[in-house]
């Protein structure tokens, strides 16, 4: 991709492909810094979800990882002004969730306070903003956002279920929080329920934006994929016979 466009051009397109790096590999690691990690090396146990490791030793880890992610969504700019609103509305629900903490040992929409639910909300708006940049933004066609990478349809299938990920996650996190009766919803957080599908929707937009950084197990993965369906569909299609004359 570098090679099609000019020489004096190109830091600035490594800047911008590193700012989607960042994003990714920060979402890549938190749920593991903060869930294996956190129990293996300093011995605190699952929480509830994400959000209840701000009461933890691990609260500065959890503050500054979200921070960050709001501060890269901010320097990111898009192609066309609905990306850049995007991102920027992306920033400030991330800084919500950093700056306005969900009350301790509470339900996310039983809240004993003004800013513990505008953390709930800033959290499912959130999700939100990053399913819009997956199912949206990253696949486009049109020719103003499109950008010129190699497996341009496996990289837009791993965009588009990275945001239907995210959003099953958002259902099945509502669905917990609003129609589990109380004595299901007790044995949900036993196991952690809420923690595991916030882990798999931030592992989900990680996904799609290390693929949009073109990092180089991202691009492994899609050579892979592309490698694959061609096989699928040499083997599914019909040969052709030549008919001699």
């Amino acid at each position: 991709m570098l090679r099609d466009i000019p020489y004096s051009t190109q830091p600035l397109v490594l800047s911008y492909i590193g700012v989607r790096r960042a994003i990714g590999i920060s979402g890549l690691l938190l749920p593991i810094i903060l869930g294996p990690i956190g129990w293996l090396v300093f011995g605190i146990r699952f929480q509830d979800n994400l959000s209840s490791y701000y009461y933890t030793p691990l609260r500065d880890v959890f503050v500054g990882t979200i921070f960050a992610i709001g501060i890269f969504l901010f320097c990111y700019r898009g192609n066309d002004w609905v990306e850049n609103w995007t991102a920027n509305l992306g920033c400030l629900f991330a800084i919500g969730i950093a700056l306005f903490p969900l009350d301790p040992h509470s339900d996310p929409l039983q809240q004993r306070s003004i800013v513990g639910y505008l953390h709930t909300l800033c959290g499912g708006a959130f999700f939100l903003t990053l399913s819009f940049y997956s199912l949206y933004h990253f696949p486009s066609s049109t020719s103003m956002n499109r950008e010129l990478e190699p497996h341009e349809q496996q990289r837009a299938f791993v965009y588009r279920t990275s945001g239907i990920v995210i959003l099953v996650s958002m259902f099945a996190m509502g669905v917990y929080l609003f129609l589990l009766p109380p004595d299901w919803k007790q044995l949900a957080n036993h196991y952690h329920l809420l923690f595991w599908l916030e882990w798999i929707a931030v592992w989900a937009f990680a996904a799609a934006w290390l693929t949009k950084g073109r990092t180089i197990v991202a691009d492994i993965a899609i050579d892979l994929l592309a490698m694959t369906q061609a096989q699928l569909i040499k083997q599914i299609s019909p040969p052709v016979h030549q008919v001699d004359e």
